[in-house]
């Protein structure tokens, strides 16, 4: 039989070694490629000395633009404009400003549980390689706050800013993310071109995806999608059943025939975004990684299009698809 001396000592040297973690506040994923857009995650783990929280202010980071905050639910949501140092392009259209700050206030969350607060943007297609974007993030609280607003990146601070590190561009990824459908992507022997999928409405559950693949070698499959944006990914297909259209899940993948190129495309094979975590915005890329039965695994940037965009991105006047 276990000691039970021993045994409550490993339980409290566990809950010593884990506490560090659960004190600060963090993001979920800590980097980010130049040029793509980010989901800043901030996860709050705990509130100010035994009090609940009841006001989260994030100051966002110079270099991260496009900002769009998630709202919560039993928290009003407030957004702060201002001038960016150096202006970005989207599309074409130089932005000079936009949110700089966003709180969400009015909540209780208590000391004992978690939540996380989501924030969606672009990393600028010029900040360079290894800076680290760092978001100043407040913790307000009845009678106190929590300051995680320390950016030296010491180790030991007691008071770190959640940051992400920004790493080299994709293949795809231009100005904000905007060249994706004009781009190819190579795998192997396989060409992927003009991906891209649609923008969509608050609470809608799915979403399409969209995209060519040229195959100039062997035999080959995809097998499965992931994506982070989403529960899961599938692969379906749209076809005639007598006279109604009807859409059908490949559970076996699409096959990619030897010399074929194969056109995934509204109304007709395509690839289904299930159980969305947030909306897709337009002319933001999200990124999804297709797995092919021998070529492999490839990471693939979709620019987002209009809600009734049809092939490569442009709009078809709603016909047709998802």
């Amino acid at each position: 039989m276990q000691n039970p001396v021993f045994g409550a000592l490993c339980v409290s040297l566990l809950a010593l070694g884990a506490s560090p973690a659960l004190s600060h506040a963090t993001l979920e994923h800590s980097e980010a490629p130049a040029g793509a857009a980010y989901r800043a995650v901030i996860r709050i783990g705990h509130g100010c000395d035994g009090q609940a929280t009841q006001t989260l202010r994030v100051q966002l980071p110079e270099g991260f633009y496009n900002a769009k905050p998630m709202p919560k639910a039993g928290w009003t949501l407030e957004t702060v404009k201002g001038p960016y140092a150096q202006p970005f392009d989207n599309h074409g259209t130089p932005m000079t400003e936009g949110t700089r700050e966003v709180v969400w206030s009015g909540g209780a969350l208590q000391d004992d549980w978690y939540d996380e607060f989501v924030i969606r943007g672009t990393v600028g297609a010029d900040v360079a390689p290894g800076t680290v974007l760092y978001f100043q993030t407040v913790q307000e609280c009845a009678d106190g706050k929590e300051e995680w607003i320390d950016v030296t990146g010491n180790k030991e601070a007691p008071n770190p800013a959640p940051g992400v590190t920004v790493t080299e561009a994709k293949a795809g990824h231009g100005h904000g993310g905007h060249a994706a459908t004009a781009g190819t992507v190579t795998l192997g022997d396989l060409t992927l071109s003009g991906a891209f999928s649609r923008a969509t409405p608050p609470g809608a559950p799915v979403a399409g995806g969209f995209l060519t693949v040229a195959n100039a070698g062997a035999d080959d499959r995809l097998v499965s999608a992931s994506v982070d944006f989403a529960g899961r990914a599938e692969i379906h297909e749209m076809a005639m059943e007598g006279d109604v259209m009807k859409m059908r899940q490949l559970a076996d993948g699409l096959p990619i025939p030897a010399g074929a190129t194969v056109e995934l495309k509204p109304g007709g094979y395509h690839l289904m975004f299930m159980e969305l975590k947030q909306p897709l915005v337009e002319g933001e890329t999200v990124n999804v990684t297709l797995h092919f039965e021998k070529a492999g695994e490839v990471e693939v940037p979709m620019t987002v299009g209009p809600m009734n965009a049809g092939k490569h991105g442009g709009k078809d006047g709603g016909h047709g698809g998802h």
